[in-house]
């Protein structure tokens, strides 16, 4: 994977913290008993119902559908393909204050992925996990636990969606949702990109628990605030001191930025060029 050596460090894998990975079917059994009957009212189908979907343009020319799961322009745009057509799906969790990322989803789109996106902020509870006025983290922990129910329950629902090809899953993760990224254990994707996360901290956040077969591609940023000593003191670094022993795997840090852009990594070209060719290199 060749990518602009004036965007970024690159940072060697020094060392690795990783568990023993769980099977598939054991979290699809957990999220059926956790969710009650399909299409009532808990929570966690709420997520899913209201999770964001972007789907390919029909043509070259075309914008990419972006819409709700639950709401018919999915279905109609589906069958403007071919019959059986299915597509390389990336599952994207949002960060700590609800969907963003637009232009990045729209962007995988136009290169040919279906996007879906649990919304974690459907829930009747949810409170914010972090402070986007001062970059703070680490309130309401319990919220991590709400991440990982989501994506189980999203893998256990994408084999009702027949335009997910279920032979190319991708897991993308930016900053709340890269936690989950890092440490969800199913071994059911392709490759996981871990977007404005470090993964390190308090135990009940660091490390890397994916399969250690799973190729993975760790973006942040130089001076990110939220990890700064002062906001979020221990959680300073990269995802890199976890890769020792994952061959196909590698941390970038991108240059610092200021405003938005000093913790958005997604809104970056460089970056967003770097995952496309990561994506593809296992698609």
């Amino acid at each position: 994977m060749s990518i602009p050596g004036k965007l970024f460090h690159f940072v060697r894998p020094v060392r690795a913290w990783v568990k023993p990975a769980f099977g598939l079917g054991a979290f699809l059994t957990l999220a059926a008993c956790a969710a009650g009957v399909p299409g009532g009212g808990a929570d966690i189908q709420r997520t899913w119902r209201e999770a964001l979907v972007v789907l390919p343009p029909v043509q070259g020319a075309d914008a990419p559908l972006v819409a709700r799961q639950s709401r018919d322009a999915v279905a109609r745009h589906v069958q403007r393909f071919p019959r059986g057509t299915r597509f390389p799906t990336v599952v994207f969790l949002h960060g700590c204050t609800g969907i963003g990322n637009l232009p990045f989803l729209e962007e995988l789109g136009r290169q040919g992925y279906a996007v879906v996106a649990p919304d974690s902020f459907a829930r009747r509870y949810r409170p914010l996990q972090c402070d986007p006025e001062t970059s703070r983290g680490g309130q309401n922990l319990f919220v991590y636990d709400f991440r990982t129910a989501e994506l189980t329950y999203a893998l256990e629902r994408l084999p009702t969606l027949p335009w997910v090809d279920l032979d190319n899953l991708f897991l993308i993760g930016a900053s709340e949702g890269a936690v989950t990224a890092a440490l969800f254990r199913g071994d059911v994707f392709n490759a996981r990109v871990i977007a404005q996360w470090t993964c390190t901290g308090a135990p009940l956040v660091a490390g890397i628990d994916a399969p250690r077969r799973t190729p993975i591609l760790a973006i942040v940023r130089e001076d990110d605030p939220y990890y700064a000593p002062g906001n979020t003191p221990g959680q300073q670094g990269h995802c890199g001191v976890y890769m020792g022993d994952r061959a196909r795997s590698q941390s970038l840090v991108v240059r610092a930025g200021s405003g938005d852009a000093a913790h958005d990594v997604l809104g970056d070209a460089g970056a967003v060029a770097a995952i496309l060719e990561f994506l593809g290199d296992y698609r």
